[in-house]
């Protein structure tokens, strides 16, 4: 079976056909490896950093780092992915990509272990989330070339499940090397090289047959934008995938600090706390996002899984603002996990069907991308700003309400989208 991609003025159509079992298991081994060496940095290792550099004020070290750092993956996934949809070599578009990623991520993970000075760690983890996205931007559109739409659920389920399977992974291997930090950080770039050299060495990677134009400045700066009026289903995806990432990073970047100062516990406490926590939110997106993925494609809909789902996840925002125990925590924590389960499995499969243009995904998908990165920059700032609501540093009431009614917002924005039902 094979399902013929539309016509576009510089490309010739090339059928894609339906990919088998093992095809998915090497892009869901390539997720995982990509995202446990630059998200095990960002849920803990960082704000282990941040403790041993500044233990008066950690936050401020989280604060200031990670959103210059995302800067990088603001400017570099959007240019990637273009440059990957222009790349012509033997090995293909995509590979050359996804390997000199996952290499400079893993070079830039070395300099963040050995960095003293947060001005020097800002840089290392500018570096790290350039060569991040530059592997991400080259996988989600080797994705796209690959499946199928009506496998493109069964395929967004994969991303969703080892990019959360890796938050997990990352979180207990914090628990096991806390005092070890050089090689918490280092630990999950080896792991990310050879999971993706897996992807590389047995995936294929087709050449279109498309016309070559030269790659201008004009061009570049092109990557960054899409039409929202001229494609307003786009543009609509674009501001769902932004809205939950924000309100999910408004508290996953203080979720350590916030077990300590919130609820009260002990380090050593919290940091286990978070680890089970992020287990029970893993198990219950596992469930949710295999089924979810499958029905959506059974079903042929996708706006009331992506509308639902990020509704819900705003109720588990709001509980963590009430929450004074830690049994408390796991609750809403399996409420989001379930509801960011059904998200994930359904959002990519979603967006790829309302690209503007399936034989060049590359590009557009790296715009896409910048809803992912964008709130990764503003997350940690505008964090500090709730935190300090009232004075102080330790408003998460304030923190956890404003990013569920971000949440809320996300999800009111699918429903005008009309290229999907």
């Amino acid at each position: 079976m094979t399902t013929e991609l539309p016509a576009h003025p510089y490309t010739t159509v090339t059928p894609v056909t339906r990919v088998r079992p093992m095809y998915f298991v090497a892009l869901g081994l390539a997720q995982f490896g990509i995202f446990i060496a630059i998200l095990a940095p960002v849920i803990i290792s960082m704000q282990l950093k941040a403790q041993e550099m500044n233990p008066a004020d950690p936050a401020s070290v989280v604060g200031s780092v990670l959103p210059i750092g995302a800067l990088g993956a603001l400017i570099g996934n959007p240019v990637f992915g273009a440059l990957s949809d222009a790349t012509r070599t033997r090995w293909g578009r995509r590979k050359p990509w996804l390997l000199a990623g996952i290499l400079g991520l893993l070079g830039g993970l070395f300099w963040v272990s050995v960095s003293s000075s947060v001005l020097e760690l800002t840089f290392a983890w500018l570096v790290c989330q350039l060569a991040s996205n530059a592997a991400s931007a080259a996988l989600i559109a080797s994705f796209a070339d690959n499946v199928p739409e009506d496998q493109r659920g069964r395929g967004s389920s994969i991303f969703a499940l080892a990019q959360n399977v890796s938050i997990l992974a990352g979180i207990y291997g914090a628990v096991l090397l806390a005092d070890n930090l050089p090689l918490l950080f280092l630990l999950p770039g080896v792991i990310g090289v050879a999971l993706v050299a897996v992807y590389v060495f047995i995936t294929p990677d087709r050449l279109p047959e498309v016309e070559r134009r030269p790659f201008s400045l004009t061009r570049i700066l092109g990557t960054f934008w899409t039409n929202p009026f001229r494609f307003p289903d786009f543009g609509l995806a674009w501001w769902s995938r932004f809205l939950i990432t924000f309100a999910s990073m408004l508290f996953t970047t203080y979720r350590y600090l916030y077990m300590q100062d919130h609820l009260g516990l002990d380090a050593d406490v919290a940091l286990a706390a978070v680890a089970n926590g992020v287990l029970f939110y893993t198990i219950a997106l596992m469930v949710a996002g295999l089924l979810s993925g499958w029905l959506s494609d059974r079903l042929g809909r996708r706006k009331v899984f992506v509308a639902a789902s990020t509704l819900l996840f705003g109720v588990g925002l709001v509980l963590l603002a009430f929450a004074g125990t830690v049994e408390a925590f796991y609750l809403a924590e399996v409420v989001m996990g379930l509801a960011y389960g059904v998200y994930t499995a359904v959002d990519t499969a979603l967006v790829v069907d309302v690209l503007p243009d399936p034989k060049k995904p590359g590009k557009d998908l790296g715009v896409i991308n910048i809803a992912n990165s964008l709130p990764q920059s503003l997350a940690p700032a505008v964090g500090l700003l709730l935190l300090g609501i009232g004075g102080g540093t330790g408003n998460y009431v304030a923190l956890l309400w404003g990013a569920g009614i971000v949440a809320v917002i996300g999800a009111a924005v699918v429903l005008p989208i009309r290229g999907v039902r």
